[in-house]
């Protein structure tokens, strides 16, 4: 039986791939305005002698495309959850000064936070760790599946383009929830009842492992759809013996995934340099 609360749900970021033709769909190129403010505010920053850990909406305020920002982050947040903003000047600035622009534009879009032990809030995507499965699978050359990260939205910006690969993959799981609710409604019961995840080692001291409580993969809250996806952290815990998952919900999880990959809902791209990608966790996979 699906869960007793499971709808179809109706949202602007219940989107296929197959609605876009292309990337321009979902892309807007920033005009000299737009850069030139971006560019201004980070050097301002700069000259302040602030840490990163002191930008915000207040010390980067950029009151010259305020408004177009606010679209930028409506659309993030309420609309396809999939946004994608070109013509970042990563050619003539500094390192440093790109990494200041980029954390001082996503400070509008929300609360900057680490996804990881480590603590920055600016992270390097780059292969450091091979094929380790101890190591963060961004900076490893393992190949990364369909997931949601660990905060309410993500922001990445292509500097270089990968040797080998590169390629970015995007779903809405609102899609794939719906197909599983309407070809196989069974298997929507164990992504509302949620699974323990690993910590993958990141937990505070004195903490299990594993989540004490099952995280569930689909939840709405208010009419509100968030999304919890990261089946590796699922796996793992049950391969190192900490909990068990029973057939229904295996099926369930690869069900799931099966539709996430299916061609007609995974968004296929690559992102080119002085392209930024923006995401919101809580609906795209």
């Amino acid at each position: 039986m699906p869960h007793a609360t499971a709808q179809p749900i109706d949202h602007p970021a219940c989107w296929k791939a197959t609605d876009f033709n292309s990337k321009d769909d979902f892309s807007i190129d920033l005009s000299s305005t737009q850069i030139n403010a971006l560019e201004s505010e980070t050097a301002s920053f700069k000259k302040s002698g602030a840490a990163h850990k002191e930008l915000n909406p207040l010390t980067f305020p950029l009151k010259t495309i305020y408004e177009d920002v606010q679209s930028w982050r409506r659309e993030i947040q309420q609309g396809r959850g999939l946004l994608m903003l070109r013509g970042f000047p990563t050619d003539r600035m500094a390192l440093e000064d790109i990494r200041l622009l980029f954390l001082g534009l996503g400070t509008h879009f929300g609360r900057p936070v680490s996804q990881s032990a480590n603590g920055e809030l600016i992270a390097d995507v780059v292969n450091v760790g091979g094929s380790d499965r101890n190591e963060r699978a961004y900076r490893s050359s393992r190949e990364l599946k369909l997931h949601t990260d660990r905060c309410d939205h993500i922001g990445m910006l292509c500097l270089r383009k990968a040797v080998k690969g590169g390629i970015s993959g995007y779903a809405s799981a609102l899609a794939v929830h719906n197909e599983m609710l309407a070809s196989n409604p069974e298997l929507v019961e164990p992504l509302y009842s949620g699974f323990h995840h690993h910590r993958f080692g990141e937990q505070p001291p004195g903490e299990p492992i594993v989540t004490p409580e099952r995280i569930p993969t689909i939840s709405i809250t208010d009419g509100v759809p968030s999304v919890i996806c990261i089946r590796g952290y699922i796996d793992l815990a049950v391969e190192e013996g900490h909990v068990s998952l029973s057939d229904h919900e295996i099926e369930a999880l690869d069900t799931f995934e099966s539709l996430a990959n299916r061609e007609d809902f995974k968004l296929n791209l690559t992102i080119e340099p002085g392209e930024a990608s923006f995401t919101n966790n809580c609906c795209v996979l």
